[in-house]
């Protein structure tokens, strides 16, 4: 496989872009630039399958493969029809074709997706005499175009299905939390395995499977198949070396105090089917990943210090005690006052009014984004005492 360098986009959560960019480095990335929602990147195509082994932070990676001026459809079409598909996939492989846009002056995505699809199809009838058939939920290739004021840019893309689905969960509907997203806020918070955890809103168990995958060094990407396995270029000898030195890190007799607890009995026990599915069935054997289920307003500290990370529910629905949220969420912080001194307490919200309903004062917020919804990432630093608003707290946007 070649080892020039090859320019990459790798998509991540908006507010987790420095945190991944930081994440590419230390897998070989280079000429790297954060932006929201993403770090594009240069490497080799060795470097773009260690990011989709590895990243626990991106949803997707992509390889740019073109890009070019452009003033109208017919524009579009010819710089799609100039790059060389044949070099990347076969036409008996599926495609499917999506496009994004940030001030482009083109008046319908729909129109240009169809000449960026048309550009593909040509390219490839008239280099090999046959077309590829369009599939849209399941395709062997997938091409993204970004439309911007003057330019196109097309990707490859190399993931297949997102980089936080992680082969685990047993439930697959939607996850309120997405893996990727609960290890950028174990990130920001700081943990490390030496320190204990607790999610007392533990639900599927996103957060803490998570941070007994990290503990263990398990690479987020050990047990599934990627988009790239299925293009020509792949080079099979570079990615076994890849997975077998990933294997090798594995680590699961790491020392760890991991707790999830959940009022409901029912969620609890599919944390459980999760952890067993991530391949942590010792874990739980011995405690170090311990779930539970049990109320947030009675709950007790596991250790005399650590951290609690979490995503409460937010809003007016009604707990299973028929309590509103915002009165629940004052009884917790009374809880977190009386028994928790010395943690620090890392809530995940879209609520801006969390901290009054807690009567607490946050030392730090983080905006992020749980897909479209705006969230505040605040920290609270639990001493003993009654509410007393800060008027500056540290903010990172």
């Amino acid at each position: 496989m070649s080892n020039a360098p090859h320019r990459f986009f790798a998509i991540c959560p908006r507010g987790l872009d420095t945190l991944l960019a930081d994440e590419l480095k230390s897998l070989g990335a280079t000429a790297l630039a954060p932006e929201a929602g993403g770090v594009g990147f240069a490497g080799s195509l060795a470097t773009a399958y260690a990011a989709n082994l590895h990243s626990r932070l991106a949803s997707r990676v992509l390889w740019q493969v073109g890009r070019a001026p452009y003033s109208s459809e017919d524009g579009v079409y010819q710089a799609t029809a100039s790059v060389r598909w044949e070099d990347h996939f076969a036409p008996e492989q599926t495609l499917r074709v999506d496009v994004n846009a940030s001030n482009s002056p083109l008046r319908s995505l729909e129109f240009a997706m169809l000449k960026v699809k048309d550009g593909i199809v040509d390219r490839l009838r008239d280099r090999t005499g046959e077309r590829p058939s369009i599939d849209r939920a399941r395709p062997d290739v997938r091409v993204f175009a970004y439309l911007d004021h003057e330019a196109v840019t097309l990707y490859l893309d190399l993931s297949g299905e997102p980089l936080f689905k992680r082969g685990w969960r047993a439930d697959k509907g939607e996850a309120p939390l997405k893996e990727n997203l609960a290890a950028g806020l174990l990130m920001l918070a700081g943990w490390t395995p030496d320190l204990p955890l607790l999610d007392p809103f533990c639900g599927s168990g996103t957060i803490v499977i998570e941070a007994a995958c990290m503990a263990a060094r398990r690479a987020p990407g050990l047990n599934r198949t990627f988009a790239f396995e299925r293009l020509t270029r792949f080079d099979a000898t570079a990615w076994t070396q890849l997975q077998a030195q990933a294997k090798a890190q594995v680590d699961d007799d790491a020392a760890a105090r991991i707790v999830g607890a959940d009022i409901s009995t029912r969620v609890v026990e599919q944390a459980r089917a999760n952890a067993q599915l991530a391949g942590l069935q010792h874990w739980l054997d011995d405690g170090r990943l311990s779930l539970s289920a049990g109320d947030a307003r009675q709950m007790s500290p596991p250790a005399d210090h650590g951290l609690i990370i979490t995503n409460p529910p937010y809003g007016e629905q009604s707990t299973p005690r028929s309590a509103s949220v915002p009165k629940m969420m004052g009884e917790i912080g009374d809880r977190l006052k009386q028994s928790f001194t010395g943690w620090h307490a890392w809530l995940l919200t879209s609520d801006r009014q969390l901290p009054r309903q807690m009567r607490l004062a946050e030392t730090r917020k983080t905006v992020l984004f749980n897909g479209a919804l705006e969230c505040r990432f605040f920290r609270f630093d639990l001493v003993r005492g009654s509410y007393r608003p800060r008027a500056t707290p540290v903010t990172s946007v």
